[in-house]
C-alpha cells in the first residue's frame, strides 16, 4: 500500500485547482514509508482523497501531482498513454508537418513533471529533472521509444535542478548507444555535428552532447521563421546568437547583412558551419554580408553604438537572467539595458524582437521594462505582436509558472 501524504488543513485549495506542486510548507505529516520519487497518496486533513504524486523529500517541492484521480493507478501503462497521446497530438499539429526538430514531452503541461523530450531527427533527448521522473526512467525511454519509433534516445539529465531533488548529474545514451563513436570522432575531426535537422527548410545542426538545454533551443522555431519573413532588404542584429539560428533565417530571408553576436567561441563555430549545411547561404558567407563577432554583448552593443552603426532588425534572445521571481529587480535592470542599447541602434521604423526566458519576470513587467527602455532611448515604439513559442511548448492553464518564454515585435517611429 502506498504511503499517505496529508496535507495541512486549506493548504488542498491548489491541489483541487490541479496545480501540481505540493510545498514543504503544505505538508503535515507522511504516513508510511516512501523512497525518493516513489508514488504517494495525497490526502486532505480531513480524510479526502485528492490523487497521486511523486514523493520528493529533498525538495522544497515535497510533492508533484501524477494524476487528480486518486484511482489512477502510476505504473507502466500510465507513462506510456500518456507519453502517446503527447506525441499523437504534436504529430498533428499543422505547425509541425514537416517539421524533424519538435518538443515531444513539456513537463507539467502534459502531465508528466519534470519530464522533457525533444525530438532531433531520428533521436530523442530526453530531460528528467524531478524524483518521480528519475525513478520511472526505464518505463520513459520504453513508451518514448515505443510512441515515436527513434532508435537513439540521449539523456541531458544535467540541469542543476536536480541537485534540489538531491539527485546526481546524469548523461550518457539510453539507447542505439553506437552513435557516441560517430560523434566523438565528427568532434575530433573539427566539430562537425552528426546531427541535423531542418527547420522550414533551414538545416541546422544540433549538438545534443554538449549544447545548451537538449542541443538547441526549439521554442524560438516560430519566431525563428517570423524573422526569416521579416528580413529582406534589412541590416540585421543578432545578439546572444549561440548556434545562429534567427542568423540563418534571416540570411535565408534575404538580409542584407546579419551581423551576430555571442560570448560563445563553440557556439559561433557551430554557427558558420551551419551556414555550409545550406548551400544556398554560400555566397553570403563570403561576401562580406554575414559577420559573426564572439564578445560580450552588452560591451558590443556600445561599441557599435560608438561608432555610428544602424540597424533595420534587431534580435536580442539573452540567457535568464531571472531564474525566479527574488532575482526580477537585479533581472530587470539587466533587460533594460539591453533594450536601451537596442533602441539606440535601431534605424528610424526599425524592429527590435525582444524576449525573455526567465520564470521570473511577467509579461506585464517585461512590456514596462521595454517601454521604459524605448522612453529612455527618445523613441516612440509600438507593439506589432506578442511573441512566444510555438505549440509544442503548451502552457497548463492551472500552471502559470510554466509560462516562461515571454516576447514583443516592437517597430521604432520613422524618421
Amino acid at each position: 500500500m502506498a504511503a499517505q501524504l496529508i496535507l495541512k488543513a486549506g493548504k488542498e485549495r491548489s491541489v483541487m485547482r490541479r496545480h501540481p506542486w505540493i510545498f514543504e510548507g503544505s505538508v503535515d505529516q507522511l504516513q508510511g514509508r516512501a523512497r525518493t520519487g516513489d508514488t504517494v497518496e495525497v490526502i486532505t486533513h480531513d480524510g479526502r482523497a485528492l490523487g497521486r504524486a511523486a514523493w520528493s523529500p529533498h525538495s522544497q517541492i515535497r510533492a508533484r501531482m501524477w494524476t487528480f484521480d486518486p484511482q489512477q493507478s502510476i505504473d507502466d501503462v500510465f507513462f506510456r498513454r500518456r507519453i502517446t497521446d503527447a506525441v499523437t497530438w504534436r504529430r498533428a499539429l499543422p505547425e509541425l508537418q514537416g517539421q524533424n526538430g519538435m518538443r515531444l514531452l513539456h513537463g507539467e503541461s502534459d502531465g508528466l513533471p519534470g519530464v522533457i523530450a525533444d525530438q532531433y531527427g531520428d533521436t530523442v533527448v530526453v530531460q528528467l529533472t524531478s524524483a518521480g521522473a528519475d525513478k520511472w526512467r526505464d518505463a520513459i525511454v520504453s513508451a518514448l521509444q515505443r510512441a515515436t519509433g527513434c532508435t537513439r534516445i540521449f539523456e541531458r539529465s544535467d540541469s542543476d535542478v536536480r541537485k534540489l531533488e538531491g539527485l546526481g548529474l546524469r548523461t550518457g545514451w539510453l539507447l542505439g548507444e553506437g552513435l557516441s563513436s560517430v560523434l566523438e570522432s565528427a568532434s575530433a575531426q573539427g566539430g562537425e555535428q552528426a546531427l541535423t535537422i531542418t527547420e522550414y527548410g533551414i538545416n541546422i545542426g544540433v549538438d545534443i552532447q554538449h549544447g545548451h538545454k537538449t542541443g538547441f533551443y526549439l521554442d524560438q522555431r516560430e519566431n525563428r521563421r517570423l524573422c526569416g519573413q521579416l528580413a529582406n532588404g534589412r541590416r540585421v542584429l543578432n545578439c546572444f546568437c549561440y548556434t545562429g539560428g534567427f542568423s540563418l533565417h534571416a540570411l535565408a530571408g534575404g538580409a542584407q547583412s546579419v551581423v551576430s553576436i555571442d560570448s560563445s567561441g563553440p557556439a559561433l563555430a557551430q554557427a558558420a558551419r551551419n551556414v555550409s549545411l545550406n548551400p544556398n547561404m554560400a555566397v553570403a558567407a563570403t561576401d562580406g554580408r554575414t559577420e559573426w563577432r564572439e564578445a560580450n554583448v552588452f560591451d558590443e552593443l556600445r561599441i557599435l553604438r560608438k561608432a555610428g552603426q544602424q540597424f533595420d532588425l534587431i534580435i536580442l534572445d539573452p540567457p535568464k537572467f531571472a531564474p525566479s521571481a527574488a532575482h526580477a529587480r537585479q533581472a530587470s535592470r539587466a533587460y533594460k539595458d539591453i533594450n536601451l542599447l537596442g533602441f539606440r541602434l535601431l534605424a528610424p521604423g526599425g524592429l527590435l524582437m525582444t524576449y525573455s526566458c526567465s520564470g521570473g519576470i511577467g509579461h506585464e513587467l517585461f512590456q514596462s521594462i521595454v517601454a521604459g527602455a524605448a522612453s529612455d532611448a527618445g523613441v516612440d515604439a509600438r507593439i506589432l505582436r506578442r511573441l512566444g513559442p510555438g505549440a509544442d511548448h503548451p502552457v497548463g492553464l492551472a500552471i502559470p509558472e510554466g509560462d516562461y518564454l515571454k516576447g514583443l515585435l516592437v517597430q521604432v517611429g520613422g524618421a
